[in-house]
């Protein structure tokens, strides 16, 4: 008993001769191992034999980030930048990082300016903030903030898009384009920008704008079947159905799996009064699993109906029945025609 009784003052009498040094190193040591909790203790530890309290505070907060408590986190935070005279930029914008999660959005705005000023180059900084400001609804505040990373980085492509659908938001148009169109000269492999294009051009129902753009990124990319069918839909909502339709025809070529641009063929063929081409793409849909295509095909038998040709349509609703044997509304009509 006398010797575990020594050994164990020995032990206590060893950790108080640690210097607040030692102490720090131990805790950053518990920290890396993700020993979050046992690192506060010794940095708390360490702050009280005269490590430096904005070093010590910071990372007791980073702690708390790491343990999702988030509330101490701010709190500690607030104690580093307190005990920097408000000069520790990286404690600033930790504390808006968490302001951010605590959903407490003007006073995160406000740590990330206080945090700007301290370091103006700080292209994430900028992001950031114009996060904040978007969660607080300042769309023009978000666009200022954007504004500012991309004067910083333009040659970071994310920000060319976060900047373009910033300057949509406040509906600068003119804006949005030209800064795609930068980012595209600055970057010429990066033919979504083109895409990217045609879709700012509908959104202002600019669509033969929209189509050039997505004409000009398919002289790049011929058979990108997404931007075909972009095309295509833009096509129609500028009335061109017919051509709409031969795009169509032509992605199906590429991608026979391509489900939606069959159904969309489908559709436009059988308001154009082409019925055969509507069977057909109807047909490639429901091999390929699209359910949508059973109302295609019902569409098609009810006008065969309304025409007294019901011959066709218990032929069509039974071509569907081929590919959906166990739909039950498909079932019941073709009863009901049988037993006519």
């Amino acid at each position: 008993m006398i010797k575990m009784i020594f050994v164990l003052l020995f032990a206590i009498l060893a950790q108080a001769a640690q210097s607040p040094y030692e102490l720090m190193d131990r805790a950053n040591a518990l920290y890396r191992e993700g020993r979050f909790k046992q690192a506060i203790v010794l940095y708390r530890k360490a702050e009280s034999r005269g490590a430096d309290p904005i070093a010590t505070s910071f990372n007791i907060a980073n702690s708390y980030y790491q343990i999702e408590k988030y509330p101490e986190a701010a709190a500690t935070y607030r104690k580093a930048v307190d005990y920097s005279s408000g000069k520790f930029a990286p404690a600033l914008f930790n504390m808006a990082s968490v302001y951010f999660r605590l959903r407490q959005y003007p006073e995160c705005v406000a740590a990330y300016h206080r945090a700007l000023k301290l370091e103006p180059e700080n292209v994430s900084g900028w992001l950031y903030l114009g996060e904040a400001y978007g969660k607080t609804g300042d769309r023009v505040g978000a666009l200022r903030a954007i504004e500012k990373a991309y004067s910083y980085d333009k040659q970071d492509i994310s920000i060319v898009y976060q900047l373009s659908e910033a300057n949509i938001a406040v509906e600068d148009f003119d804006r949005a384009v030209a800064v795609v169109r930068e980012g595209y000269t600055a970057h010429p492999e990066e033919v979504d920008f083109l895409v990217y294009l045609g879709d700012v051009y509908r959104l202002k129902k600019e669509y033969e704008q929209s189509a050039g753009a997505y004409r000009e990124a398919l002289s790049v990319r011929s058979d990108d079947v997404n931007t075909l069918y972009k095309l295509a839909d833009v096509l129609v909502e500028d009335g061109k159905q017919f051509v709409a339709m031969d795009i169509l025809n032509n992605i199906l070529q590429i991608d026979p799996k391509f489900t939606d641009a069959a159904i969309f063929l489908g559709n436009l063929a059988y308001d154009a009064k082409f019925l055969d081409r509507a069977e057909f793409a109807y047909e490639l849909a429901a091999k390929n699993g699209n359910a949508e295509a059973v109302f295609g095909f019902k569409n098609m038998a009810y006008d065969a109906h309304q025409q007294k040709r019901d011959d066709e349509a218990l032929r069509l609703l039974k071509l569907a029945q081929k590919y959906y044997p166990d739909d039950a509304t498909l079932e019941a009509d073709i009863l009901e025609f049988e037993n006519q």
